[in-house]
C-alpha cells in the first residue's frame, strides 16, 4: 500500500482541512513502572523462565498505523489504514 509523504486531511486540533506530513509510526518503549510491567514481574518472580502462556488465536494481518504532523500548527496524530492488512505501508514522494 503506497501513501504520499504529503496529505490533506482533518487537523483535530486546527478544526480545518491542511496539509500533513507523514512519518512511518514506531513504538515507544514501555515504562518500567507501569502497573502491567509490575503485575508481571510480580506473576513470574520465583520461576526460572516464563509462566506459561494462554494460546490466542492468531490474527491475520496487522494495523498499518502513521504519524501524521500538522504543516500549520505542528501536531501530530496518528492514522489508520485499514483494519487488518497484510499489506505494509510504504511512504513514496
Amino acid at each position: 500500500m503506497k501513501i504520499n509523504k504529503e496529505l490533506t486531511t482533518y487537523c483535530k486540533f486546527c478544526k480545518k482541512h491542511t496539509k500533513h506530513t507523514v512519518k512511518n509510526y514506531t513504538k515507544k518503549a514501555q515504562r518500567g513502572l507501569s502497573l502491567g510491567t509490575r503485575r508481571h514481574n510480580r506473576a513470574i518472580k520465583g520461576y526460572v523462565g516464563s509462566i506459561e502462556p494462554k494460546i490466542h488465536p492468531k490474527k491475520l494481518g496487522k494495523k498499518q498505523k502513521v504519524m501524521i504532523e500538522c504543516a500549520q500548527c505542528k501536531k501530530t496524530s496518528e492514522m489508520v489504514f485499514g483494519m487488518r492488512t497484510k499489506k505494509k505501508l510504504e511512504i513514496t514522494r
